[in-house]
């Protein structure tokens, strides 16, 4: 089963992005047109209802903004009224950032199903012939908790598992928006059979882009089947000890990344001087790739 990791990197760059756009006032509406290559099997409900009575803003970009102050504010009443409105309206910011807080259970109550609901209008009305790249964070971060729900289904509701309705939201996402989260998803999907064909030598080839990314779980990931010559891989003991070595210092001591830990510490035990030598030689050349 593949877990939903690896997103606190994304949030982090997309909250970034939700400030600039609630600053410039310019998150563009996303067109209702789709691909039937992409669209859900059935359009989604929008929760809430759309005669409920909301306060009247400006237009949908006025409420974006407003929510978005509201919910820094921690002022949550308010902002998830504004960005319902502005969700209603086809801001697909504040579609992504209603699903965020459901789906965490922040500010508001957790819910999956709202969740999965909002990521769905942003995947549903998605048009790649008319989409603003500055959108694509967003776009591609909602392909992806698709993904996932796809994966795993949701407990006592209509969303059932679809392994192969998740590798195709990953696919896209990793292809199109070359999304880390989704390389990482998709190459595990590869390791596992599920929902695609077995097939090491594709989940290498997504590990290896998500982890040139800085993706922590890619790497570790990677770097131990290097470290040890799995799935078919050749043994590269310095390469995978380098990889191994940045995700520990990406994972931290956070409890959920212990896994990670556990991998860079069994590496180092059974790491001679002439591999723990060449994978900082490794390490240097990696750093010295990354921009200035």
């Amino acid at each position: 089963m593949i877990e939903a990791r690896g997103f606190d990197k994304a949030t982090q760059q997309i909250s970034q992005f939700c400030i600039a756009v609630a600053i410039c006032g310019c998150a563009a509406v996303i067109s209702s047109a789709v691909s039937p290559a992409l669209a859900l099997d059935s359009q989604p409900t929008p929760p809430g209802s759309a005669t409920a009575a909301l306060p009247v803003f400006k237009d949908p970009s006025a409420a974006l903004r407003e929510g978005l102050a509201g919910y820094r504010a921690g002022n949550f009443d308010a902002s998830v009224q504004a960005l319902q409105y502005a969700a209603q309206g086809g801001q697909s910011l504040a579609q992504w950032k209603l699903g965020q807080m459901y789906a965490n259970g922040d500010g508001v109550p957790h819910d999956d199903v709202k969740a999965f609901q909002y990521y769905s209008q942003i995947v549903a009305s998605y048009d790649e012939d008319a989409a603003d790249p500055r959108q694509f964070p967003v776009i591609a971060s909602a392909f992806v908790s698709v993904g996932v729900y796809n994966l795993h289904g949701i407990s006592n509701s209509s969303v059932k598992r679809n392994p192969r309705r998740a590798f195709q939201m990953f696919h896209y996402a990793a292809t199109n928006f070359g999304d880390a989260n989704a390389q990482y998803n998709l190459a595990r999907m590869y390791l596992d059979g599920e929902g695609v064909d077995q097939d090491a030598r594709q989940a290498t080839r997504w590990l290896s882009n998500a982890a040139d990314k800085n993706h922590m779980e890619a790497q570790a990931l990677l770097g131990n089947m290097l470290f040890q010559g799995l799935n078919g891989l050749p043994r590269q003991r310095h390469r995978g000890l380098m990889y191994l070595t940045m995700a520990r210092e990406a994972a931290g001591d956070r409890p959920q990344n212990s896994w990670i830990v556990d991998l860079y510490d069994n590496a180092i035990r059974n790491s001679d001087d002439f591999d723990k030598q060449a994978a900082r030689i490794e390490l240097s050349r990696q750093l010295n790739k990354r921009p200035r």
